[in-house]
């Protein structure tokens, strides 16, 4: 019974959208907008936090990075200077008293307004180019799609070999030819391809293949390597010991630099966890901007859509006073109302929802993150949409359910 009344409600409810057709496409309208708010700026912001669990996924958890030390701001007037480099020296010295259990690799950075040239061609001067040893690929996540990456004798010596990022391939080389073993310039020396890079794609904003990694000896040849600083990438066997070997590593690289004992170390150390963890707690925080103001824009929508069934019950007085008089009680119309206003908040919320998802991953496109689908916030959307219209229709609904069946007989 209970059913079969519930169906003839819904009925109802179908057939009144329908005659009032202009009505119902602005009361979706206004749910809708909300919820396009909503899902489309979780979406976008989403999308962000994927594209950073992406970016440093390939690094994994059991890796950490030594650099400089640096700190940043002004103090008193005077820019705060950045901490001692770590030498050439030193980073190979730490390669070679590397706990066990621990993989090193060193690297540097060269330049990145470099200009990369093959016979004529040539690229725009914005190829950045590293100096780097053998482990470097391993450590860092990076692959080789053809040819091959350096060995210890290459990277150990000053054979001019490059491996070259997919962009730069692309960018001298024809799709049928095979770059590897060919010769392109470095600025003003030549170097000899030993592989080509797998694409990484772009990286917050920054493309990941349009770079150079020479050996080591090669750039402090080309570049000089008067007051460069070397980076460590440390990646251990095994998770549990990360914490364990970065604290040995620590103590080695102390003893090495020469830094006192009770004196801070002169580097710091990173964990790409904890830099993965940092970067997801920002992109939370936007998140819940983003969400705050959805929600906002869900409660001006709220407050149109109660005044839309407020005007639709004074359009339907008479209605309400036919049916109360063919015993209607002021449950069932009061239910019928809100089951009517449930049914159009829902189709406000699909719209919004997919609105919002299509938005929020052109958005995202732009940003150049990839496309998302946030099940969990459309589910949230689909539940705030049935709140609020289930909160702005039950005055309008109570209102008609009081009506006198005589007196809303008697008005036009």
């Amino acid at each position: 019974m209970k059913n079969t009344l519930l169906r003839e409600m819904i009925l109802i409810a179908l057939r009144s959208i329908r005659s009032n057709l202009l009505r119902t496409v602005l009361t979706i309208a206004v749910i809708g907008l909300g919820i396009t708010a909503l899902i489309s700026m979780t979406t976008a912001t989403s999308s962000l936090e994927a594209n950073v669990e992406k970016q440093f996924s390939t690094l994994g958890t059991n890796v950490f990075s030594i650099s400089r030390k640096s700190e940043g701001g002004l103090n008193r007037g005077r820019r705060i200077n950045l901490g001692e480099p770590i030498s050439y020296r030193e980073a190979r010295k730490f390669a070679e008293l590397a706990p066990e259990g621990l993989s090193v690799s060193y690297s540097v950075f060269g330049t990145s307004q470099a200009t990369v040239a093959r016979g004529g061609e040539q690229t725009n001067p914005n190829i950045a180019v590293l100096g780097i040893d053998a482990n470097y690929l391993k450590v860092s996540g990076y692959e080789v799609r053809s040819g091959r990456n350096f060995n210890e004798s290459d990277a150990n010596s000053a054979h001019r070999l490059v491996l070259v990022g997919a962009d730069i391939a692309s960018e001298l080389f024809e799709p049928w030819e095979d770059p590897v073993g060919e010769e392109i310039a470095i600025g003003s020396q030549p170097y000899s391809i030993a592989g080509i890079l797998k694409a990484k794609g772009q990286a917050f904003g920054m493309s990941q293949d349009n770079q150079c990694y020479i050996p080591i000896p090669c750039l402090r040849q080309q570049f000089s390597d008067e007051g460069r600083s070397y980076s460590l990438s440390c990646a251990v066997e095994k998770t549990e010991n990360l914490i364990p070997l970065a604290e040995a590593s620590t103590g080695i690289l102390r003893v090495i630099r020469g830094d006192r004992p009770g004196e801070d170390s002169s580097f710091r150390i990173a964990m790409s966890n904890g830099l993965v963890s940092t970067l997801k707690e920002a992109t939370q925080g936007i998140t819940l901007a983003a969400s705050f103001i959805g929600i906002i824009t869900l409660f001006g929508a709220g407050i149109g859509l109660m005044n839309i069934m407020l005007v639709s019950v004074s359009e339907r007085t008479r209605e309400i006073g036919t049916r109360k008089a063919l015993g209607a009680s002021p449950k069932a119309i009061r239910t019928q109302f809100l089951v009517e206003v449930i049914i159009i908040g829902q189709m406000g919320g699909f719209t919004g929802m997919l609105l919002g998802l299509l938005v929020g991953n052109v958005i995202a496109s732009f940003m150049e993150t990839p496309f998302v689908i946030p099940w969990g916030w459309m589910a949230l959307g689909l539940f705030l949409s049935f709140v609020t219209s289930l909160a702005s229709g039950y005055y309008p609904a109570k209102k008609a359910a009081r009506l006198d069946p005589i007196v809303a007989l008697g008005r036009e």
